[in-house]
């Protein structure tokens, strides 16, 4: 499937770039990479290139090829291939292995350093999410400045467009609580577990303190990153947080995961729009440059979310700075929850505190829609009604989670 969707429509999408002079290098070892994945069961696992002189040379290559060289190693050593080593570790190695071939932090050629090959999917994704957010921003500033207003913004980071929005009060202003309440329980409907509370309870401590530090460790571009920043906007606007960090890939990876430069230009995007046809996406632009330019939203590129290893495997120093700085964590998407997880196949109703609270750095709350067979921390109850709905219920995003840990410091692994 990489080779022949992904790879392919990923060639189709950049044909006139890689047929121009620049890319010709970048395009036999883009065609050879595909050769090695059409044969996968027995093209053995390498370690990525040596970088030349020049590629060396920048801050950080350095240490990032030999992150990958740590976590290939006991598979190289075996001589496991693309299909025998472990799937996560295959999966995020095609994308750094894409990247390696296209040159994409060699300096010394122009054309085809930085460039993203998924950047055309993203634009495409980023114009289409602005019909769906346009109502949606429109709520977003209309959300109580309250412990239900942070369970809801939460609800739209992991619903979207999927929200029934048929009960929002016309005078949100002055609603009481129990139609936000109301609102959340429609929300709750498909969730398999709901730590609605401890996200609430969490805000209600930040606020009161003058306001956390909270991260967001995002997943995909597009409508999901808008609602990932519709999030952030809430967090900062209702006192719970004081900054937002967004966590981000460091490299181009599954097609449509973000980088900082995804979330800039979404941000630019929404405060080009016309402000009589998408008013409130358009206001939402110009808070979202407000809070980067005065320093309440950071962005943070890392290695590690973009690499195929176990999250209780977090670099030191990344570990050191969440359990230092951060009040809350949010984790978005199917493969970062996969991570949290370590991609293992653990008992469905096992804690999430027992797997993942128990070593992750700080407090941490995963909003999933299931899209992979594994998870964690689900009630028994609810798993029962999704199977007798659903024969695909773990695979195609009908179900969720909203699952909270308190986060250790200390440890490094689940027992």
């Amino acid at each position: 499937r990489v080779d022949s969707e992904i790879l392919q429509r990923t060639y189709e999408e950049n044909e006139a770039e890689f047929g121009s002079p620049g890319f010709e290098s970048a395009l036999s070892r883009f065609d050879a990479l595909r050769s090695e994945l059409r044969d996968a069961s027995n093209v053995a696992l390498r370690y990525p290139e040596t970088p030349g002189e020049a590629e060396m040379a920048v801050s950080g290559r350095a240490e990032e090829v030999e992150e990958w060289r740590s976590i290939l190693e006991p598979f190289v050593t075996k001589g496991d291939t693309w299909l025998s080593a472990p799937w996560m570790v295959a999966e995020f190695y095609v994308y750094r292995r894409l990247v390696e071939a296209l040159g994409y932090w060699d300096p010394s050629n122009g054309a085809t350093h930085m460039y993203d090959p998924f950047a055309k999917a993203k634009r495409a994704g980023l114009e289409t999410s602005v019909a769906s957010a346009e109502n949606v921003m429109g709520k977003v500033t209309e959300l109580p400045k309250t412990r239900e207003g942070a369970g809801l913004a939460a609800a739209f980071a992991l619903w979207g467009n999927k929200m029934d929005l048929s009960i929002w009060p016309a005078d949100a202003a002055n609603a009481g609580k129990d139609v936000f309440a109301e609102i959340l329980q429609a929300a709750s409907e498909n969730l398999l577990h709901d730590d609605t509370e401890m996200i609430e309870d969490l805000a209600d401590k930040m606020r009161e303190k003058g306001g956390g530090n909270v991260d967001i460790i995002v997943d995909n571009a597009g409508f999901e990153l808008v609602m990932d920043l519709a999030l952030a906007d809430h967090l900062v606007d209702a006192g719970v947080a004081k900054t937002v960090t967004f966590q981000l890939k460091s490299h181009p990876t599954f097609v449509s995961d973000a980088l900082e430069k995804d979330l800039r230009e979404t941000v630019q995007h929404y405060i080009d729009l016309d402000p009589d046809a998408f008013p409130n996406a358009h206001k939402a632009g110009l808070r979202w440059q407000g809070y980067l330019d005065d320093g309440k939203w950071l962005c943070n590129e890392h290695n590690f979310w973009a690499q195929g290893s176990a999250m209780w495997d977090m670099p030191s120093s990344l570990r050191s700075d969440l359990s230092s700085r951060c009040d809350l964590a949010f984790v978005k998407g199917d493969a970062n929850y996969r991570r949290l997880l370590g991609d293992r196949d653990w008992s469905l109703t096992v804690p999430f505190q027992e797997v993942v609270g128990s070593y992750f750095p700080c407090p941490v709350c995963a909003l999933r829609t299931l899209k992979a067979e594994i998870g964690c921390g689900m009630d028994a109850d609810q798993v029962e009604r999704a199977k007798g709905l659903d024969d695909e219920w773990m695979v195609n995003g009908r179900f969720g989670v909203v699952q909270v840990g308190t986060g250790v410091g200390g440890a490094t692994s689940p027992n």
